[in-house]
C-alpha cells in the first residue's frame, strides 16, 4: 500500500495541521500497516517533523513545499519519502526504510554479558540529499551519492530518538551498507560486536591525515590492503544506539573498550594507489592520488 501526498496541495503549509496537545493520544486505537511505524496517522508525523524543526530547516534551505510517499507493501517494513514541491526522484529528499525488529544479540567476545533480544527500531536504508543541485553539476560524492547530502543528521537522529522512545524501543539499529556511513554515524551508534568497532577506528585513525571523502572511496572502491596484502573489502554488522541501561553499560564496560582498545593497535592498513588511480576515474569532482 503506497500513500501520496498531492502535489497541488502540498502536506505541510503554514502550521501544524494538529495541535501538539493532540499528539499521540489514541495510539492504542489506530493500528495497521496504512499508518506510519502502525501506529501515526500522516497529520501526527509532520507534528513531530515540525517539533523537531526538520521543516524550519527545510524552508532554511528553500526546500519548500514539501510531498510524500509512504509505501507499506513490505510492512512492516516501510518506505518514507519526502519530496520538493512533488513525488519523483528529481526532487528526491529524504528516502528512509524503516521497521520494528528484535535484535538478538550475538556472542563477540569472552567475557562480555550476553544480553536478552532487545526491541528495536531499524533503519534498512537512508538518504538525506538536496534536489536543488541538479545531476552533472559538481560536486564531492560520497559514494552512493548523486547529489550533495543535508548536513542534517542530527535532527534526524534526534526525530527518531523521539520516535523509538514513544514506542518504547532499547535501541536504535542500523546496518550501515557503507564505510562512510559506519564513520559518520559512529557519534551516536556502536558496533556490537567491539572488534569490529576497532576495525573501523584503526581505519579511520590511520587515514586520518586524508581526507575523508577520500578515504570511502578508497574503501568503496576496494583498494585498502591488510597487511598481508588482501583486499579489505566493506562488510556491514550491526551497530546500536543504546536507549536502555543494559546496553549501555554493555559498551561502557571496560571489557568492551578493551577489546576495541587492542583491536584498534593491531591492524595494518595500507592503499593500492595504482588499483586506486585506475577505478577513480569516473568518480566525479575527485582528486585522487597520494
Amino acid at each position: 500500500m503506497k500513500k501520496t501526498g498531492s502535489a497541488a496541495a502540498p502536506f505541510w503549509k503554514e502550521a501544524p495541521l494538529v495541535d501538539e496537545r493532540e499528539i499521540f493520544t489514541e495510539l492504542a486505537a489506530k493500528k495497521g500497516s496504512s499508518l506510519f511505524l502502525g501506529r501515526y496517522s500522516l497529520n501526527e508525523v509532520l507534528a513531530v517533523l515540525n517539533k523537531k524543526g526538520f521543516l524550519k530547516e527545510a524552508r532554511k534551505r528553500f526546500l519548500w513545499p514539501l510531498a510524500y510517499e509512504l509505501d507499506s507493501s513490505a510492512y512492516p517494513l516501510q518506505r518514507l519519502q519526502i519530496y520538493l514541491r512533488e513525488p519523483g526522484p528529481e526532487n528526491l529528499i529524504v528516502d528512509v526504510k524503516v521497521k520494528e525488529t528484535e535484535f538478538v544479540p550475538k556472542e563477540t567476545a569472552e567475557g562480555l554479558p550476553l544480553l536478552p533480544p532487545q526491541k528495536a527500531l531499524a533503519f534498512e536504508w537512508l538518504t538525506l540529499q538536496n534536489p536543488l543541485v541538479k545531476p552533472g553539476e559538481p560536486f564531492a560524492p560520497l559514494p552512493g551519492q548523486t547529489r550533495p547530502g543535508l548536513r542534517l543528521r542530527a535532527k534526524i537522529m534526534d526525530l527518531f530518538l523521539y520516535l523509538a522512545r514513544l514506542i518504547h524501543k532499547d535501541c536504535l539499529l542500523a546496518f550501515p551498507a557503507y564505510f562512510h556511513n559506519a564513520v559518520l554515524f559512529s557519534r551516536y551508534f556502536h558496533f556490537w560486536n567491539p572488534r569490529k568497532e576497532a576495525e573501523v577506528l584503526a581505519i579511520r585513525r590511520t587515514f586520518s591525515h586524508m581526507p575523508f571523502r577520500q578515504l570511502a572511496w578508497v574503501v568503496h572502491l576496494n583498494c585498502l590492503r591488510r597487511e598481508d596484502g588482501t583486499v579489505y573489502e566493506w562488510a556491514a554488522e550491526e551497530q546500536l544506539y543504546p536507549m536502555t541501561r543494559p546496553l549501555k553499560d554493555y559498551f561502557d564496560s571496560r571489557r568492551y573498550k578493551d577489546v576495541v582498545r587492542t583491536g584498534r593497535k593491531n591492524p595494518v592498513f595500507s592503499v593500492d594507489w595504482a588499483e586506486f588511480e585506475r577505478r577513480s576515474t569516473d568518480i566525479p569532482a575527485f582528486c585522487g592520488g597520494p
